[in-house]
């Protein structure tokens, strides 16, 4: 393997046709742009990889790859521009200086393998520039005005362009220097290169390597990493505490002594966040509700259970049902079960009949048993959105 590239992810792009900055997207808990740095950074012709982000978010961009173990073969972050091209620009000018070939792949193809940059690096070193593509399969009509067909065009001249694009990196240069100004308007670097008249070799992609452009890509790009429904498991703890009221369930039992802790410590609730959070590989209620964090101090943990639901829908999924246990010498849970149903159900917006609520008194065993505390386990059920 040569390890004379460095790859570029022009990666600051705002999403408008998708709705929104794709790159943040987490796909099985890890985003788009991690993903396509891991691509990148495995392919062992790559020496280096640089990242345009959005202005402002370079160290975003840092801690993502951080967080998902993606930092080796990390060169630098730069701030991009308004256009892919700039972005691209900005990206090669902070390069390490003695590597020959340049490999720029959009940071929203998350699939491409690291033997795709390999080949298409290779075809560089033969030809100059290189590109991954498709022959087209579908047969393929010309219209000028979007509603009649003028002709149908020789569909086998035809190939569906993909990244990773690769360069001689001095051939990269002249083609931008040559296009001035124009090169901000160019939908990729082929073009500019192509203007040049020099050739590019067309190395077939990959299927699988398709970019998330629309929200029908993302649902495609989701049922290839996660599965179609998830299962998560909460337990929690809390000891008994005078002077502090006691709220189970997301239900005030008036005369009983609470629990302690940083929010209103309702054990049952947070079994619930806990197995929620879980089947969505999403952590636990210690990362999303630190009990560092003032704001959280004496919490309604009902409230805490909405914003996790909410935190839940926006990564794509939805709470199917939920299975409860709560054991407890006291108070007595059989004479609330149902109210605590209901209050469970509307945080988690599931019916009621979707939410159940189980007690045990552990037979007098235990630090249950004893009267010292509650525990509470709840299994929860979640599907993709």
């Amino acid at each position: 393997m040569a390890n004379d590239a460095v790859a570029i992810l022009p990666a600051a792009g705002k999403g408008t046709r998708f709705g929104q900055a794709k790159q943040w997207l987490e796909l099985g808990g890890v985003p788009l742009l991690a993903r396509a740095f891991q691509r990148a950074a495995s392919c062992p012709d790559v020496a280096a990889v640089v990242i345009a982000a959005p202005p402002g978010e370079e160290e975003r961009v840092r801690e993502i790859l951080r967080r998902h173990g993606a930092v080796d073969k990390l060169h630098a972050v730069v701030p991009g521009g308004a256009e892919r091209a700039l972005s691209v620009r900005a990206a090669l000018d902070a390069a390490p200086s003695g590597l020959p070939y340049v490999a720029i792949h959009d940071a929203a193809r998350p699939f491409a393998s690291p033997a795709l940059f390999s080949r298409v690096l290779e075809a560089a070193r033969r030809k100059g520039a290189a590109l991954a593509a498709l022959p087209c399969t579908d047969t393929v009509k010309r219209t000028a005005d979007g509603a009649l067909v003028e002709a149908t065009v020789d569909r086998r001249m035809l190939w569906l362009a993909q990244t990773p694009q690769a360069f001689r990196v001095d051939l990269l240069r002249e083609a931008w220097q040559t296009a001035g100004a124009g090169a901000a308007a160019a939908t990729d670097e082929a073009a500019l290169v192509e203007a040049l008249g020099h050739p590019i070799a067309l190395v077939p992609g990959e299927k699988e390597n398709f970019k998330v452009t629309d929200p029908e890509d993302w649902q495609r790009a989701r049922a290839m990493v996660e599965a179609p429904a998830g299962v998560g498991f909460g337990f929690d703890v809390h000891a008994f505490e005078e002077g502090r009221t006691c709220v189970l369930g997301g239900v005030v039992f008036p005369g009983e002594v609470g629990l302690a802790g940083h929010s209103d410590a309702d054990a049952a609730l947070h079994a619930i966040m806990d197995a929620v959070l879980g089947a969505c590989g999403l952590g636990d209620i210690g990362q999303h509700f630190p009990d560092s964090d003032e704001r959280f101090r004496g919490a309604s943990s009902l409230a805490l259970l909405e914003e996790t639901c909410r935190r839940v829908a926006a990564a794509g999924f939805r709470v199917l049902n939920v299975d409860l246990t709560i054991a407890a010498a006291r108070p007595r849970i059989a004479p609330r079960r149902d109210e605590m149903r209901t209050a469970i159900a509307s945080a988690l917006r599931l019916p009621e009949a979707k939410v159940n609520v189980k007690a045990t008194t552990t037979e007098g065993l235990g630090f249950v048993g004893r009267s010292e505390g509650i525990a509470a386990q709840a299994v929860a059920l979640v599907g993709r959105a």
